[in-house]
């Protein structure tokens, strides 16, 4: 796609480096270039807004920006969109991306990731030995804690992670490379407004506890995890690497893409997930998956946000429901995002990992390069795969760029 997804519509915030000056500092993106939003705020930018302080952006992470009221963030984002536009910055603040080394944009305490699609859950179901999704899914969110230490900034290069599985149609445990390396398309959302340790929080007010989204590769070694679901659930299959985006898309910048969900929620949902403005309880983002293999690239899947049985909003509300508590930089992630979408051959066309495409590995897919040059036969991942996550609101209005990894031989 030719159009930049970081138009005036977006001003997302995120955390980069040079060569010429290494330490990370904060930054928006515009267009193809980024803008430092260290040297704006020191000579001056968003001077006058209440509660900012220009060291805010100096800062190695965006937890201190985060922290600051919403209303505080809201006025200086319109600041800086309105300096650029009006070309009362400096052009020395800006930097050609590809100058740019990008990191983690939050410091990240902790790593909660979700499984909250009806049609994700559906898909798998017959190839876990469960014929149907059990019951408690359907009574609340499911979620489990992840690893903080393997999240990775796009763009992301990671090794064929090892552990113990069974080789295929036996019971016999073997110990190596995984064989069944697959992707998860999901998006993540980074906590703003804490929540302290014993409090709660209501669902109405999750946006205000929601700095911004990014896109989230979760990805996963199948033989490893088939291994370990009993009897605790997921460790290593889940825990090699988790890619993400890194310029976090502001709540501010996608609001005007609320829509109400598309899954009404059967049975009705206790009172602390009942989300009072139904019309804007879900965020349309149409979110694209890609393969890069051998110089060529493939598309593999598309799906939606809106999707979700358990939107965001509630997942975060439900989280907080017990007590844990919240803390700026807090990372969450949607779970895989299928839907139920079929083309005229009667192939999903919404899949959101490959498990769900070849079936519980059983079924290969045939990929068609975007530029007719050839095809690619996938089942799982094979080294020097790269894969490619985007993600656009509206008719390409803004966008995420891209969530970018390759898997690699040992």
């Amino acid at each position: 796609m030719a159009q930049t997804p970081f138009t005036q519509f977006n001003i997302p915030f995120g955390v980069f480096s040079t060569e010429e000056e290494p330490r990370p500092r904060c930054a928006t993106r515009i267009g193809e270039k980024v803008f430092d939003l260290k040297k704006y705020a020191a000579s001056g930018g968003a001077k006058g807004v209440e509660g900012f302080v220009p060291e805010t952006f100096a800062q190695p992470s965006l937890n201190a920006f985060a922290q600051l009221p919403a209303a505080t963030r809201s006025a200086v984002r319109q600041r800086i969109r309105e300096d650029v536009q009006n070309n009362r910055v400096k052009e020395s603040y800006f930097v050609e991306a590809s100058r740019a080394k990008m990191h983690l944009p939050m410091h990240i305490g902790d790593f909660s990731d979700f499984y909250c699609s009806l049609e994700h859950c559906q898909n798998c179901s017959a190839h876990l030995s469960m014929p149907q999704i059990p019951k408690n899914w359907f009574y609340a969110p499911s979620v489990y804690n992840s690893r903080v230490s393997s999240i990775l900034p796009s763009p992301s290069t990671f090794k064929r992670p090892t552990g113990v599985y069974y080789k295929t149609g036996t019971e016999e445990a073997v110990y190596g490379p995984s064989q069944m390396m697959d992707f998860e398309l999901e998006m993540g959302y980074f906590v703003s407004k804490s929540v302290p340790h014993g409090e709660t929080m209501n669902v109405d007010e999750a946006k205000q506890h929601i700095f911004g989204f990014v896109l989230l590769n979760d990805w996963s070694s199948r033989d490893l995890q088939m291994f370990e679901m009993k009897p605790l659930g997921p460790f290593h299959g889940k825990g090699s690497a988790t890619t993400i985006s890194p310029w976090i898309v502001t709540m501010d910048a996608l609001e005007e893409f609320s829509v109400p969900v598309k899954t009404i929620q059967n049975p009705p949902c206790f009172p602390h997930l009942a989300y009072g403005d139904t019309a804007k309880a879900a965020l349309d983002i149409k979110l694209f998956v890609y393969l890069e293999r051998a110089g060529k690239r493939f598309k593999i899947s598309q799906s939606n946000l809106r999707y979700l049985y358990w939107t965001p909003y509630q997942q975060l509300a439900h989280h907080a429901s017990a007590g844990c508590g919240l803390n700026t930089g807090d990372l969450m992630g949607t779970g895989t995002i299928s839907g139920d979408a079929v083309g005229a051959d009667g192939k999903k066309l919404e899949l959101g990992c490959l498990y769900e495409a070849t079936e519980g590995g059983t079924k290969s897919v045939m990929l068609q390069a975007e530029d007719g040059s050839g095809q690619a036969e996938l089942k799982y991942l094979l080294d020097g795969d790269e894969v490619v996550f985007e993600a656009w609101c509206g008719d390409m209005k803004l966008g995420f760029g891209e969530c970018r990894g390759m898997l690699v031989g040992q």
